[in-house]
């Protein structure tokens, strides 16, 4: 009879990082692929607490001198232009930020203090001022940094001005909470769906833009809104509850498009996040995505809705 001197041999043991690299490396695991526990991402209680703070603002700015809230309004856009220039600038495009800043101050103060016309008229000449602004510049870069000094009037005071459109009338400060309030809602409503009903599976809206965005979360924001638009039209601003909801299923939708619409300029930049201003947040244009693409679509249903007598 043989006999082997060495003993028994071990049995070899799969190495679990190359049987799924995820495990090795979870930045290698798929975005695709559905996870049975959701993270959240974010520090919650500081997030909260951040939040909190910025709707507080909005609460007292509202609802003592309206005309104080354009203040908080300029100085988050005045943050959130430069967050977007310096994310802008890693691809080499420079953002005329002087002419930009100067003339979304003027359609803001225009639209709020002398009208419409007024408002489209400091548009006009702020897109004049940037093409000759960046003239001394030279030939090299001139259309990119001209383009993009056009998209950052256009994607923030101009988005914003709606915002300032809504607070004009007597009864200004309801509707820009109503605005507020939907917008609010979509995102508390998509973020706490996301995160229990998607415990036992996700199922992703968008992987190529927006890995996070879930078609659990879309049902949450679109419940939330509904029922927000539902109670605040005919709350605050004595309209019928049909009219709430059709401007809560617009205002979801529009806080949607906003949220992947910066998502997608994030991925072309190759950048994480905007800023890292608001804790557990980013950056100040990682709050303002939603708002700004909400503010013109609310402010055409309350316009429809509830005339301004």
């Amino acid at each position: 009879m043989d006999s082997d001197p060495a003993g028994p041999q071990p049995v070899p043991q799969a190495d679990p990082a190359k049987a799924d690299p995820a495990k090795a490396d979870p930045a290698k695991a798929d975005p695709a692929k559905p996870a049975g526990r959701v993270s959240t991402g974010r520090n919650l209680p500081v997030a909260i607490g951040v939040g909190a703070a910025l709707g507080g603002l909005v609460f007292l700015t509202l609802l003592t001198v309206k005309a104080t809230f354009l203040l908080y309004v300029g100085a988050a856009l005045a943050i959130a232009l430069s967050e977007l220039a310096g994310a802008l600038a890693k691809r080499d495009i420079r953002v005329p930020v002087i002419p930009v800043a100067a003339g979304g101050t003027a359609i803001l103060t225009c639209l709020y203090w002398l009208g419409v016309q007024d408002a489209l008229a400091a548009l006009a000449l702020t897109v004049i001022v940037i093409f000759a602004w960046r003239l001394p510049g030279g030939a090299s870069g001139y259309v990119k940094d001209v383009m993009a000094g056009v998209f950052a009037v256009i994607y923030l005071p101009f988005l914003a001005s709606f915002v300032v459109a809504m607070l004009v009338p007597a009864d200004g400060p309801r509707r820009v909470l109503t605005f507020v309030i939907l917008t609010v809602c979509s995102d508390i409503g998509g973020y706490f769906a996301g995160i229990t009903l998607g415990r036992g599976g996700r199922h992703l809206m968008a992987p190529a833009i927006s890995p996070k965005k879930t078609w659990e979360g879309f049902a949450g924001s679109v419940v939330a809104c509904l029922i927000g638009g539902a109670l605040c039209l005919p709350l605050l601003l004595h309209g019928h509850a049909w009219q709430g909801l059709l401007t809560g299923a617009a205002a979801v939708l529009a806080a949607i498009l906003g949220d992947l619409v910066e998502s997608m300029i994030k991925r072309d930049l190759d950048i994480k996040d905007m800023g890292t201003l608001l804790p557990g947040h980013g950056g100040i244009l990682e709050r303002l995505d939603s708002l700004l693409a909400v503010a013109p679509v609310v402010w055409l249903l309350l316009f429809v809705f509830v005339p301004v007598h």
